[in-house]
């Protein structure tokens, strides 16, 4: 994110989370009290855009998962091995401070996030999300994601369809 006012980097626990707010409790509760741990267990990473003077202007987590294979659309279905689920990599949490909100910050964490399952060296099928209401699927929705069978809030990328978009 060259030449912008924001730089994705990896969590560190000395970065400044106390006035950190989204405007969603849940988010900004799990970001103060819960990341650390989650990540001293090794069940998410977590990466931080920050502002030119330092300060947290949003968030994403990333983690291993799994979808099952029959909650995939069946046109997709069908071009996949018969295992009853495939590899992705499941966005846990996405959140923009609100002091930061309206610049494409959300956007660009997004693009940051597939370019990191993109460029790893793991396998994985699909970038799943689990949006928190109509509002966050409608963002995702936006930047290309469809819904599982399953779940009109549980959405998913194929990571063909992120390189066929990075390369243009």
């Amino acid at each position: 994110m060259s030449g912008n006012p924001f730089r994705v980097v990896t969590f560190n626990p000395t970065f400044d989370r106390s006035t950190f707010n989204c405007g969603t409790q849940a988010l900004d509760d799990y970001f103060k009290n819960q990341l650390s741990q989650d990540i001293r267990r090794r069940i998410t990473a977590c990466f931080i855009a920050l502002s030119n003077d330092r300060r947290v202007a949003g968030f994403y987590t990333l983690a291993s998962s799994s979808v099952f294979l029959g909650d995939l659309p069946e046109n997709l279905k069908k071009k996949l091995p018969r295992y009853p689920s495939v590899p992705v990599v499941r966005m846990g949490r996405l959140a923009v401070d609100q002091a930061f909100k309206g610049q494409g910050l959300g956007g660009a964490l997004l693009a940051d996030a597939l370019s990191r399952v993109l460029h790893s060296e793991i396998a994985a099928y699909a970038l799943v999300v689990d949006a928190k209401d109509n509002t966050s699927a409608d963002f995702y929705r936006h930047h290309g994601f469809m819904t599982t069978t399953r779940d009109d809030l549980t959405l998913f990328l194929p990571m063909t369809t992120a390189q066929v978009l990075a390369d243009k």
